[in-house]
């Protein structure tokens, strides 16, 4: 393949993979001096050269079997960066499943479900449906509520990839749904299969500056190495077998025959989060933009959330457990609070699921806010205080 059919698999804001060949005479390349910089198959793609063995990153989602260098995925990546600052953009990397949407295979389905079997849309023009059943893969999908809304206007400032932990013909057919056509992510779908960690995402084969990517996924432990990137999305759970995978054991959003809400579900509130963070980026900070981090920026926002706040937990951690270690501790500072191990004056919540330990009585008797987790967990996700009479803890339960 010629860089140039590779360069029209792309069209888009960022890397031009015309740019992977770059433009040079091959017969005057001399092969003992050529680095090598990737390649298809066993053969280097600027020299032509039969490689002995294989090396690099593979960049299957691109083209089946390109394989690049380190040095060239710098290349690449430096090439990007300068084009999507340029057109005022930055990356945006995206998880399907709970995040976007929600799928369940058919004979998953509940008797109670059965309907939604009359209801789906036609896959004819999937733009105007949000409900497909996909016999040719014994599933059904439902997108998420404000999604198309979401995709077209973050694709204003973010060049978008999808990268799930389903394989490639999954990724590929949800793509078709979400991006029927191909306007949003054109090749920059990233599948398990494509992946260099088993059960693990990485950036590694994101062809993005890890200071100019957002991260979007409903699971932090895929992404072990990146969490300054991240968003953490609250889960989209419509189908029950989604619900039964998390152990839950209430009914489903389709059992219910409801749904998030269009205007003020996960998806609305992360769009505003996104228009903030990219404001920030590009109109706020005044530093150099090339020198400029998303990762801090993202921090920066997030500390807003529970700002002026001051914690006490109780009845949270296990006993003996480093309270500093435990994963809501750590979560309230990030989201901007300061959390502490003992009662003064200047606390403003204490956070417990037991409303009868000291603490909590402690909490009641000088005026203080009493809160359950769901609190601070709401607040993470939906990046604002919330109203603390919505998470009230029992005053009568003794553990």
């Amino acid at each position: 393949m010629q860089g140039g059919e590779v360069g029209k698999r792309r069209g888009s804001s960022g890397v031009n993979f015309t740019n992977i060949i770059p433009k040079t005479n091959q017969a005057s390349v001399e092969k003992d001096l050529c680095t090598h910089p990737g390649s298809f198959g066993d053969m280097c793609i600027l020299c032509g050269q039969r490689l002995a063995e294989e090396s690099g990153v593979t960049f299957g989602y691109i083209h089946k079997g390109l394989r690049l260098q380190n040095d060239e995925i710098t290349r690449l990546r430096n090439t990007d960066m300068k084009n999507l600052l340029r057109h005022k953009k930055l990356c945006l990397v995206l998880d399907l499943d709970h995040t976007l949407l929600n799928s369940t295979q058919l004979m998953h389905m509940t008797s109670e479900e059965e309907y939604l079997k009359a209801q789906t849309d036609s896959l004819k023009d999937v733009s105007k449906g949000s409900l497909f059943m996909l016999d040719f893969m014994h599933m059904m999908t439902k997108l998420r509520p404000f999604v198309r809304t979401f995709l077209k206007e973050a694709s204003e400032m973010f060049e978008m990839y999808i990268y799930t932990m389903g394989d490639r013909a999954y990724a590929l057919e949800m793509a078709k749904l979400l991006d029927p056509q191909r306007e949003y992510f054109s090749d920059r779908v990233i599948s398990r299969d494509d992946g260099t960690h088993r059960h693990q995402k990485g950036l590694d084969v994101v062809l993005g500056q890890e200071s100019a990517v957002l991260i979007l996924d409903d699971t932090e432990n895929a992404w072990t190495k990146h969490k300054d990137n991240l968003i953490l999305m609250e889960r989209y759970h419509f189908f029950a077998s989604s619900c039964h995978q998390f152990g839950f054991s209430c009914k489903s959003l389709s059992e219910l025959k409801s749904d998030e809400s269009e205007t003020d579900g996960a998806l609305a509130t992360i769009l505003k989060v996104l228009k903030q963070i990219h404001n920030m980026f590009f109109d706020v900070l005044e530093d150099n933009l090339v020198d400029r981090d998303v990762r801090e920026v993202l921090k920066t926002i997030r500390k807003e959330t529970l700002k002026g706040c001051k914690i006490v937990f109780s009845r949270v951690f296990p006993t003996k457990f480093p309270a500093d270690n435990h994963h809501l501790w750590r979560m309230a500072e990030n989201l901007g609070a300061t959390c502490a191990t003992e009662l003064d004056s200047s606390v403003t919540h204490v956070v417990s699921t037991d409303g009868a330990t000291e603490k909590s009585r402690w909490a009641v008797k000088q005026n203080k806010f009493l809160v359950h987790t769901g609190w601070l967990e709401a607040a993470n996700y939906l990046w604002q205080k919330q109203p603390e009479e919505n998470f009230p803890v029992n005053q009568t339960k003794s553990q």
